[in-house]
């Protein structure tokens, strides 16, 4: 395998010396991810160090390491490992001649992220690279930008914060070509305490762009504006995308069908007809900014929309499952339980409320880092409950509480106080027909419910 790195490369790019000279593979900063022939950096946290587990890496195949101190193993010594993983993931970006893009938003991001490597790894035939899982942090940035091969031609990175100023030292790490924002909606709210301020940090990203860089905003937001003018103070060149009439790139028809949606879509200089695999509106949307990036890189849109027409679903985020019932018959399983914020949740109720079903039941869990606003964005979900016809909403955690008042009387609804009650309660209850939709915020767990649910059926 072609190495990624040389520890005389990395040495140069985090200012560091090395033991002797290695080359490796691949990039980890978790032991438990380790696989032969990558890097280990030992990162230390609040919690943990990293160089605890370097016998652990090691065992696995490590093939090198980054440390603050002579170890056993081949190593690169630097003073702060920490800023070693920056050092390198800056140096990987100024080593590729890559189009590079940087996504953001309150929701959307990773399906967008993951949409955007496939279109791009087709049309370059391999030649793509993408931040995994939602790396999207102060460390899961760096490292995504330090895995990427320097023959790579089309990186796409995804980037999250929940404070003011973190997307900004992110983006300039990144120094993306094209920047995209989702949308924007009330997550991490608790510690912005207006959307407007959640909008003017999300258009962070967009101080890092490239020179002659591209952003591409949300033109059915409420804070459209806000983007645009943001964005204007760093590029001439803003595309917005949407539903609605006077966005570029926007939407011009589309049609459910078994096999998925078909979307007609008007971009800046082509008209584009494509099948979309993931179901949901808010899809349409997403796929909107992908075709819109697409085209501001002179990539293929036609090979974009077959990649659209290929995705169907992700984990925690829109896939699903056939799972067996207490009566012998098969229930749809949505799931959606990675995450969840006031937007996310309407947007998957209404897909839900789109679904052919015997019953539609929603597994809702709490919706976390809402502050001062927590209640009354949890009672406001009710009507979404209910436009969706939901004839069953089982509700995980305390928050809540507001959500089942506001549905007293008109839908039947189950307190829960975690996944576990959850699992004693759901199986028995399901019927042949019915659609189920689990979404909440990851920290309520929901995705061990959508494992025990599908276990039996080998998903």
């Amino acid at each position: 395998m072609t190495a990624l790195w040389t520890s005389d490369a990395i040495a140069e790019a985090i200012g560091g010396k090395a033991s002797h000279r290695f080359e490796v593979t691949g990039v980890a900063f978790d032991s438990r991810e380790v696989t032969p022939g990558d890097l280990f950096v030992a990162l230390k946290g609040e919690h943990a160090d990293g160089h605890d587990y370097i016998p652990k890496a090691l065992a696995a195949g490590a093939g090198g390491l980054i440390v603050d101190h002579p170890v056993n193993g081949p190593y690169v010594q630097v003073a702060d490992t920490g800023r070693g993983l920056e050092d390198l993931g800056r140096a990987a970006r100024r080593r590729t001649e890559a189009k590079i893009i940087g996504v953001t938003g309150s929701a959307g991001k990773t399906g967008t992220k993951e949409a955007l490597y496939r279109a791009f790894d087709r049309m370059s035939f391999g030649a793509a690279h993408r931040s995994l899982k939602s790396y999207n942090n102060h460390v899961g940035v760096p490292l995504s930008l330090a895995r990427m091969p320097s023959e790579t031609l089309f990186g796409v990175f995804e980037m999250g914060m929940n404070h003011e100023g973190e997307l900004r030292a992110l983006t300039r790490m990144v120094r993306p070509h094209v920047a995209i924002v989702t949308t924007i909606a009330p997550a991490h709210i608790e510690y912005f305490g207006t959307e407007e301020k959640i909008a003017q940090a999300k258009a962070e990203i967009f101080e890092g762009l490239a020179e002659g860089g591209v952003a591409i905003v949300p033109f059915d937001s409420p804070h459209f504006a806000l983007l645009r003018d943001e964005a204007r103070r760093h590029t001439d060149t803003v595309i917005s995308f949407g539903l609605g009439q006077g966005a570029d790139v926007r939407l011009v028809e589309e049609m459910s069908s078994d096999r998925g949606t078909l979307v007609t879509a008007q971009l800046r200089h082509a008209r584009l007809s494509f099948t979309l695999g993931m179901a949901g509106r808010h899809w349409v949307g997403n796929a909107l900014a992908v075709l819109a990036t697409v085209e501001a890189v002179g990539g293929d849109v036609g090979q974009a929309g077959l990649a659209l027409a290929e995705m169907t679903g992700l984990p925690g985020r829109g896939a699903r499952h056939r799972i067996g019932t207490a009566d012998g018959g098969k229930a749809l399983l949505i799931d959606e339980a990675y995450n969840a914020n006031p937007a996310s949740m309407a947007a998957t109720l209404a897909q839900l409320g789109e679904e052919r079903a015997g019953r539609r039941v929603a597994v809702l869990g709490a919706m976390k880092e809402l502050g001062a606003l927590s209640a009354s964005l949890h009672a406001g979900l009710a009507q979404a409950v209910k436009g969706a016809g939901v004839e069953l909403a089982v509700l995980v955690g305390e928050e809540m509480a507001p959500l089942a008042d506001a549905l007293a009387g008109d839908v039947p609804v189950e307190r829960m106080k975690d996944v576990r009650e959850v699992l004693e309660f759901l199986p028995d209850r399901l019927t042949d027909g019915d659609v189920v939709l689990v979404k909440g915020s990851n920290s309520v767990g929901l995705a061990r419910l959508v494992d025990a649910l599908t276990a039996s059926e080998g998903a």
